[in-house]
């Protein structure tokens, strides 16, 4: 008799960190856009650092936060589910990523949550995305990226795209983190694609030309 498939049952579950760098906002439309997307089971970690930027940067309050998860965990719980490699996740995405949870990665330095939770993500080979928040950088920051990224990290910092032709904050924000869940094969509506140029393009020239944004 065949085993049962048990892979198609599994929860699909993102772990969400909020750290202390500057961009809050990205985790906060995150969690926001995945829960309007649906089929995904939310948990955030919201460090303390990431909780007072949060309210200095946005109108939202710790407990609006809080309350956009599925599961929120504490910081400083080191057993937490998400600290487990049998707990299977998509992956991990922090946002933003502080130099401090960068640090904290590159070196597998498990001393609370939001680091134990990548390096799990990363040691089970899951996709583990730091949209790292800082600029600007000196050589350590830069050794840091690369050691992270030798660990199996995506380094995203958050840099906007502009060929959407953005009117607001909000719409730069949501491109970055739609191109953000992009990483983890989740679609979202918010994301701009890149149609080929069509403003730019002279009326009548066909799809079979040269493509793409132009590079110098």
């Amino acid at each position: 008799m065949p085993a049962p498939d048990t892979a198609a049952a599994a929860p699909r579950r993102l772990i969400i960190a909020i750290s202390g760098a500057s961009g809050a906002i990205y985790g906060v439309r995150a969690l926001q856009m995945l829960r309007a997307l649906g089929g995904i089971e939310t948990h955030l970690i919201l460090t303390p650092s990431g909780a007072r930027t949060l309210v200095e940067e946005t109108e939202h309050t710790v407990a609006d936060v809080r309350a956009m998860a599925d599961v929120v965990h504490s910081p400083r719980d080191i057993g937490a589910t998400v600290s487990s490699g049998s707990f299977r996740t998509l992956g991990m995405l922090v946002a933003p990523c502080s130099i401090k949870t960068l640090s904290g990665i590159a070196h597998c330095y498990n001393d609370e949550l939001v680091v134990r939770a990548a390096d799990v993500c990363l040691k089970e080979r899951r996709r583990v995305v730091l949209l790292l928040r800082e600029t600007p950088l000196h050589a350590g920051h830069i050794a840091l990226m690369d050691q992270a990224t030798r660990n199996g990290a995506v380094i995203m910092p958050p840099v906007p795209a502009f060929y959407q032709r953005p009117a607001t904050v909000q719409d730069i924000v949501d491109q970055t983190v739609g191109r953000a869940l992009d990483l983890f094969e989740i679609d979202s509506p918010a994301v701009k694609r890149w149609d080929g140029g069509q403003r730019s393009r002279p009326r009548g020239e066909g799809a079979g030309d040269d493509a793409g944004p132009a590079q110098d």
